[in-house]
C-alpha cells in the first residue's frame, strides 16, 4: 500500500515548468540557479538581492552596482546578522542602502543628494561601507 501512495503523486520525467527553460549551455535553468545558491551557502557566502523598487532607484540615481559594492553589501549583511539586526542602513560617502537582513534584500537606495534631506526610520542598525 505504501508503494501505491508513493507512486501516485510522482510526475513523469521531463514535466514541470522549469523543465522547458534551458540555459545557453543546455542545462536546466532551475538546476543551475539551485547549484549556484547551494555552492554559495556551502562557502558561507551571503548574497544580497535588490527589490524591484531598489533597482529602479539605483538606476534613476546613477548608482552603479559593481561586484565590489555587492561584496561590501554582503559583508554588511553578515555583520548585521551577527549582531541581530533586522533592518539596517548601509552607508558610504556617496550612497545609502536600506537592507532587510532576514531576506538579504535591499529595499531602497539613495544618492548623496537624497541623503541630505532624509530621515532614516525603521532601522535598528547602521553599517559604514
Amino acid at each position: 500500500m505504501i508503494d501505491k501512495i508513493r507512486g501516485a503523486g510522482q510526475l513523469p520525467q521531463g514535466t514541470g515548468a522549469a523543465q522547458g527553460r534551458k540555459t545557453e549551455s543546455g542545462q536546466n535553468a532551475f538546476g543551475t540557479m539551485l547549484r549556484e545558491q547551494l555552492d554559495g551557502k556551502a562557502r558561507g557566502a551571503q548574497t544580497v538581492n535588490f527589490s524591484k523598487h531598489a533597482l529602479e532607484r539605483a538606476e534613476e540615481r546613477g548608482i552603479e552596482l559593481t561586484p565590489t559594492l555587492m561584496d561590501r553589501l554582503a559583508s554588511s549583511v553578515e555583520k548585521a546578522q551577527e549582531k541581530g539586526a533586522t533592518n539596517i542602513l548601509a552607508i558610504d560617502d556617496s550612497r545609502a542602502f536600506i537592507i532587510n537582513i532576514p531576506y538579504g534584500r535591499v529595499i531602497t537606495t539613495m544618492s548623496q543628494e537624497e541623503m541630505k534631506e532624509n530621515i532614516f526610520t525603521n532601522i535598528d542598525g547602521a553599517v559604514l561601507l
